[in-house]
């Protein structure tokens, strides 16, 4: 870690972002190996890489966390998050954005531009990060370097450059930027000259004065390039390329010198998205990367160790983090002491003094800290926080409890963790269907889930799909009535009931009036006749789902000195209401969702043909990043899985989100459909 002010300058940040098969962690290796920080690279097949340390990910031998790692070379200090690339893990890869000041975007030479690489891209572009492309897996048999560039070119711009180059199939790669007085072997395509003379224009198009030299000279030195090449990146008008193979360690050295002379430290980079205030008031906030400022910093991950507890990791953007100091969480008005602070890499911990701006470090046992918190040292400093990430919308549900009675409490409590954990993932209960329901970015997310409640937490869940919440209503009036009348040797039981019901508008809800005359229904008796009208009302009439929309009126009854209590006119009550609503054409209402839908353009059609059988219906098209956005509204009971037919319509590259929109009357086949298997179910 960084021990003056004046060692800021020798730091780096970068998030190896990308797709699952690029090969990121395994070329976290190999610069770990080629800086000296590891003797040996780890193997992602073996199970022994310091990035995926998690029991879970040497089992799925793949990323599913974010972790921090750290490296020394040739006088520069880099923190490397390396994140998991499958989409189901956005949760984990989008907050190392915020951390860090450039996205290296790791493209598969044999794999090509994957989505996943277009959509890190994009985000890394919103939240003006730095980008860098590196292109890894060079020596794989029947790769066409140039025609990926060119790919690359095409669909990110001509801005994307080369700054060094493959030779000898793949085995080396030759630096075109720093050392042209060592060019070395010929290039497997281009030439250094040429890729050289383009980095130089693209790099001096951003300075006047540079463009005039140029066009006088004929080159600049590129030693002189540092603060037009650092505005380039800053921009955007320049995207390295670099070349790589993690596995033969080709392009190795010559990454590390583009992290240590070409990617920006803390005071290069573009300043953290802050905003003070709240809503359309919120301004913007500059955090200076000053050591000697109060302390502004970030937490954008949170862990449960089993060991050390909860852990907050967080990127230090302005001041200086020490152990011992007092800190506020947000708008907090109590500020928590940092007891220790740690340096990461993988599963180590290393406890440090301190920390300066572009410090990446964690803290540990402090229940305040949360995603997504700001950290400060000021309690003027207030309604403090980062621009929102935009993240994907958790829509895949899946139903849980506790396979053992008892547990519900613990399971309740480690998904609460397994939450805080994950800002795409979401526990709700539901109060219709009586269900707690996680909702994920899919299948393997919840896949994932479960093994680390069941692998890790030891706790034995059963899950189904979640019940869709049908509600009941009415469709005309009709009245009700019901006599209770008991009799067992002693006091008896009486209580009579008169009431109508009225449909009311859609969303209306419930209303209950109260319309008797001369003391027919004694007053005191009144609430118990609503307690059961609102018990049938809850339990169903139909197919067992929620009455709404409705207005019961109570409007004549009787009673008995003696014999009538509450629990009569309770029975009476709930009776009366049945038979009104058997008698008012009772509805069956579904929940209609908002659905977008966005994928490539091709695969249109296939998709809206899809929502027509399910009974969905298109309300347009719109722009969108990856594609066209279809937008729509559906039965939410024809989205169940809907991920995986998506995937088949588009060949994996499609993705939706769900919002509630409106209740609405299911066909008349499906109502007796669920009121059938409700009779049934009722009649067992």
């Amino acid at each position: 870690m960084a021990t003056t002010s004046a060692d800021i300058a020798a730091l780096r940040t970068l998030a190896l972002v990308g797709p699952a098969t690029s090969g990121k962690t395994s070329l976290v290796e190999a610069l770990l190996h080629k800086s000296g920080a590891i003797g040996a690279p780890g193997s992602v097949e073996r199970g022994s890489t310091v990035s995926d340390y998690d029991p879970l990910e040497r089992k799925a031998q793949r990323s599913l966390n974010a972790s921090l790692l750290n490296l020394r070379y040739r006088g520069v200090h880099a923190h490397l998050i390396d994140t998991p690339g499958a989409p189901d893990f956005l949760g984990q890869s989008l907050p190392a954005l915020e951390a860090v000041e450039t996205a290296a975007v790791v493209i598969s030479a044999t794999a090509g531009i994957e989505p996943m690489a277009v959509r890190m891209m994009q985000w890394a572009a919103q939240r003006e990060r730095d980008r860098l492309i590196i292109v890894n897996k060079i020596d794989a048999q029947g790769v066409n370097l140039e025609a990926l560039v060119q790919q690359i070119q095409e669909v990110f711009g001509r801005e994307c450059l080369p700054v060094n180059l493959p030779a000898e199939r793949g085995a080396k790669v030759v630096d075109c930027f720093f050392n042209m007085a060592q060019q070395g072997p010929g290039t497997d395509f281009s030439s250094v000259e040429q890729a050289h003379r383009a980095l130089v224009e693209q790099v001096v198009e951003v300075d006047a004065a540079f463009v005039e030299r140029y066009l006088n000279d004929g080159d600049v030195d590129p030693s002189e390039l540092h603060a037009p090449l650092e505005q380039a990146l800053r921009e955007g008008h320049l995207i390295p390329i670099c070349f790589v193979s993690a596995r033969t360690g080709a392009g190795v050295p010559e990454l590390l010198d583009v992290i240590a002379r070409l990617l920006p430290n803390p005071s290069e980079g573009n300043p953290p998205a802050f905003l003070k205030g709240e809503g359309d008031e919120a301004q913007p906030l500059l955090a200076l990367p000053d050591p000697s400022l109060h302390v502004l910093a970030h937490v954008f991950k949170i862990t449960q160790d089993p060991y050390v507890g909860k852990v907050g990791v967080l990127r230090v953007h302005q001041g200086t983090l020490s152990a011992g100091s007092q800190l506020y969480v947000g708008d907090a008005r109590r500020p928590f002491k940092v007891g220790h602070l740690f340096a990461l890499q993988g599963k180590e911990f290393t406890e440090i003094a301190r920390a300066f701006p572009g410090d990446i470090c964690a803290i540990s046992k402090v229940d305040e800290l949360h995603f997504d918190a700001v950290l400060h040292d000021a309690p003027e400093d207030d309604h403090i926080h980062l621009k929102p990430l935009d993240f994907p919308v958790p829509v895949h549900g899946l139903a849980i409890e506790p396979k053992r009675r008892g547990d519900e409490q613990r399971l309740h409590d480690i998904l609460h963790k397994l939450v805080s954990e994950d800002p795409c993932l979401r526990l709700d209960h539901v109060a219709v269907t009586n269900e707690s329901v996680v909702y994920g970015l899919g299948e393997l997310h919840l896949r994932t889930l479960l093994e680390r409640l069941t692998d890790v937490h030891k706790c034995e869940v059963i899950t189904r799909p979640p019940r869709i919440a049908y509600r009941e209503t009415i469709t005309a009036p009709a009245e009700g009535h019901h006599r209770h009348k008991k009799q067992t040797g002693g006091a008896g039981q009486f209580g009579e009931v008169f009431l109508r019901v009225e449909p009311l508008a859609r969303g209306a809800g419930f209303e209950f009036v109260d319309h008797v005359k001369g003391g027919a229904i004694p007053y005191n008796f009144m609430p118990a006749v609503e307690k059961g009208v609102r018990l049938a009302l809850e339990a169903g009439v139909v197919a067992g789902y929620p009455v709404v929309d409705l207005r019961v009126i109570v409007y004549d009854g009787k009673h008995h000195t003696v014999d009538s209590k509450e629990i009569a006119f309770i029975t009476a009550g709930r009776k009366a209401l049945v038979a009104a609503v058997q008698a008012a054409r009772p509805s069956l209402l579904e929940p209609i969702v908002h659905v977008e839908i966005t994928a490539p353009e091709q695969s249109i059609g296939d998709i809206t043909g899809d929502l027509a059988s399910r009974r969905g219906q298109v309300s347009g098209t719109d722009s969108a990043a990856s594609g066209l956005a279809v937008l729509a509204q559906a039965p939410l009971s024809e989205l169940a899985s809907y991920q995986s037919r998506l995937n088949a319509l588009t060949g994996g590259q499609g993705r939706f989100t769900l919002e509630f929109s409106h209740y609405e009357a299911v066909p008349p086949a499906l109502q007796s459909q669920l009121a059938s298997q409700y009779r049934v179910k009722e009649e067992s």
